[in-house]
């Protein structure tokens, strides 16, 4: 009953915002923004575990993971000048893919580990 509950929330706050974003994309681009994703994740993993180094784990692993994601939302309004959405979309999401085994191979070459 507990992952049916954690799924609605989770369901709900993503609607929401797909919603308020036909409305606003200035109020869903805010809302989108705050790290509601990694938020949940953090919160369920404490309520689930108690285990504060586990949330020190995933937080510090999440931040070191921001610069690559960042390539998803440069390469898709440059892709949607030029193709339809679905086709924007796809490439948006393998050059994410691309760029985050790039960064990750650069941060085991650190001694980085994730």
């Amino acid at each position: 009953m507990y992952i049916v509950i954690k799924t609605i929330l989770t369901v709900i706050i993503i609607v929401t915002i797909s919603e308020i974003a036909r409305r606003s994309s200035f109020v869903a681009g805010i809302l989108a923004s705050i790290p509601l994703t990694s938020a949940l994740a953090i919160t369920w993993l404490y309520l689930d575990t108690k285990d504060i180094r586990s949330v020190i784990d995933l937080s510090n692993s999440i931040l070191l993971l921001i610069p690559p994601s960042l390539i998803f939302f440069i390469v898709l309004p440059l892709m949607l000048k030029r193709l339809d959405f679905f086709y924007s979309f796809f490439i948006s999401i393998s050059a994410t893919v691309l760029v985050y085994w790039v960064y990750i191979s650069l941060l085991s070459r650190f001694d980085i580990r994730l």
